[in-house]
């Protein structure tokens, strides 16, 4: 399967599996959403389980706070994460807050999922990485998977979880790995043991990282489309750096993180998203905290720039191999 099948088949099962999971956005019904990641859903589960909404963010997110105070399990799609904006307000002020404010009495069992992140030359509208805003709003759980089967068992997790979480799916590595070496030919998912996805149920629980790639002398700390480029990268250089997929920024595996830091005695960060405030920051602050009597260099990080994200200068923001490499040297070097 690649990620765009896997995401479907985790909705299939949790609708055959739960009556009470609803699939709600624009275009998400016949039109089978614009990635077609809802592609089938209707015909078989219904208009009234799978539904398309109007153009407006803050009423798919308020109508899916409610739905889940009423029992239901809903799953909203924004069709892209520049969009999701318009229904923040719904997300921390109701959703986030709904058990604390009701003193358990009410839940939001809401599934937000969202495309995001660039590369795809989507411009300052379709490429943005909002997920730090998120990661900020105490009640919010933030998963971001990397691969065809994360994103499966990491989706049924977030489904059947009790809290609200928000779902952000790289639309770079929709249909294949991505290395960050934009000039070569795109490799289906078809070809990576990672595209081996069970038919049936299965999770994987939030809050637990995955080391992709285990190494001695540099930690690397990456979510999404980045695990994929840094992993090329070091592999490129022959740096024996272990690289962990975070897979979820909230709850954070600050554990794996902690051992892998302590152990390397380096650590450098790579994110998509804008420097300023990006969750790479928390990332240092966490790394310093808990590790500074072991670092030999001082943590790195290699993100977007303070500015939109470019259309035509695209692979000069992307966090691409020439940048990533620079970092390296540098933190091996100091």
């Amino acid at each position: 399967m690649n990620m765009i099948e896997a995401i479907n088949s985790a909705m299939h099962v949790m609708m055959e599996r739960d009556p009470d999971v609803v699939v709600m956005g624009e275009d998400v019904g016949y039109f089978g959403g614009v990635f077609r990641c809802t592609a089938g859903l209707q015909a078989k589960f219904g208009k009234t389980r799978v539904f398309d909404t109007p153009i407006s963010e803050c009423g798919i997110v308020g109508v899916a706070v409610g739905m889940g105070a009423y029992g239901l399990r809903p799953v909203p799609e924004i069709q892209f994460a520049d969009y999701i904006y318009p229904g923040i307000d719904q997300l921390i002020s109701e959703a986030a807050r709904l058990r604390y404010r009701s003193a358990g009495e009410f839940i939001a069992p809401i599934t937000v999922r969202s495309p995001f992140g660039g590369g795809i030359f989507g411009g300052q509208t379709h490429s943005q990485s909002p997920e730090s805003l998120f990661t900020h709003v105490a009640g919010l759980k933030t998963v971001i998977p990397s691969t065809p089967y994360d994103a499966k068992g990491l989706l049924i997790s977030a489904i059947e979880d009790n809290d609200p979480v928000i779902f952000f799916e790289p639309k770079r590595i929709y249909n294949g790995p991505f290395t960050g070496y934009y000039d070569r030919p795109v490799e289906p998912w078809s070809k990576h043991a990672a595209a081996d996805v069970p038919t049936g149920h299965y999770r994987i629980p939030l809050g637990k990282a995955n080391i992709v790639r285990a190494g001695e002398a540099l930690t690397i700390l990456a979510y999404g489309t980045m695990v994929h480029v840094a992993k090329a990268v070091v592999e490129a250089n022959g740096v024996d750096a272990e690289v962990i997929d975070l897979r979820t920024l909230l709850p954070l595996d600050i554990e794996t993180i902690e051992a892998s830091v302590k152990k390397t005695g380096r650590c450098l960060i790579v994110h998509e998203a804008t420097r300023t405030s990006g969750f790479g920051a928390e990332l240092s602050a966490l790394v310093q905290e808990r590790c500074f009597y072991h670092l030999e260099a001082p943590v790195e990080r290699v993100t977007g720039f303070d500015t939109p994200y470019p259309h035509s200068l695209e692979w000069a923001y992307f966090p691409g191999p020439i940048r990533i490499g620079r970092a390296i040297a540098k933190i091996m070097k100091d």
